[in-house]
């Protein structure tokens, strides 16, 4: 590397870092219609993580894909939701709670509720650290 693009990537500064997951589908017992009680139907979600620079060398020092998924399964088997509202926020706390975790968007699309008029309806939500 010539001394110029060393000079560059020394005075680069750190803007943000994402960690995402996307599609993730989820059955959920979920609804405030009669109906929807005592079965489960599918969540579409979606997180996006702001997340603190660091070393980035282990996984230690990001957020796990893997914990944002068991974050929504755990929410998902956790019994009865009334609201997607109530999904989408419990999940962002969850994911706040992670230590790096500066601000997460979370959208959940809820597919068979206004089928056949729309491909889904949903909810997202955008909660940060104080």
């Amino acid at each position: 590397m010539s001394s110029v693009n060393e000079s560059r990537a020394r005075a680069a500064r750190f803007v943000s870092a994402k960690v995402f997951v996307r599609g993730l589908t989820v059955d959920a017992e979920i609804g405030v219609y009669a109906h929807e009680r005592g079965r489960r139907q599918p969540l579409i979600v979606d997180v996006e993580l702001d997340v603190a620079p660091g070393g980035w060398r282990t996984i230690g020092e990001t957020v796990n894909y893997e914990r944002i998924v068991g974050h929504a399964r755990t929410l998902a088997d956790g019994g009865h939701i009334l609201l997607v509202e109530t999904f989408a926020w419990r999940l962002a706390r969850a994911c706040l709670a992670e230590p790096c975790a500066l601000r997460v968007r979370v959208r959940v699309e809820k597919p068979h509720a206004l089928a056949p008029q729309a491909q889904a309806a949903g909810v997202e939500i955008i909660v940060e650290r104080d």
